[in-house]
């Protein structure tokens, strides 16, 4: 009996399970990689990205929150820097723009009061306020 030909029999025997193995091990690693890509990276980024565009777009007169729960009103901004404005008597804070956890009411939108006031009037259907009322008196 010849060994060295049971050797290579034993060796081409091997061979294709290992390729197949190979390949059984990568398939979830790559299914696994792609969960992970599609529910924790991408969903972070998206979210990281929001996050960067709200701190960019802060204007002057915007009231923010930050992340220490401080509300305050920014009065100006430089670079990396806002100062803001705290309650009453007006102390102010010179904060880093990170630090910005929201923005409560931007500077140049309108109240929801006023949009619904506006909207009525557009509407044809015109509310009687008080001052009306004592414009028509003093008319008469």
């Amino acid at each position: 009996m010849n060994f060295t030909n049971l050797f290579m029999v034993d060796d081409a025997a091997t061979q294709q399970p290992g390729a197949g193995s190979l390949l059984t091990m990568l398939l979830p690693l790559a299914l696994l990689a792609l969960v992970f890509y599609f529910i924790i990276y991408r969903p972070q980024k998206k979210q990281e990205k929001e996050t960067a565009d709200m701190r960019n777009s802060i204007e002057l007169g915007d009231v923010i929150v930050t992340t220490g729960g401080i509300v305050a009103m920014v009065v100006k901004i430089t670079e990396d820097m806002l100062l803001v404005e705290t309650s009453g008597n007006r102390t102010k804070i010179q904060i880093q723009k990170w630090a910005v956890s929201s923005v409560i009411e931007k500077a140049n939108e309108p109240d929801v009061k006023e949009v619904k006031d506006a909207k009525r009037m557009d509407s044809g259907v015109k509310m009687k306020s008080k001052e009306d009322k004592s414009k028509k008196k003093e008319e008469k």
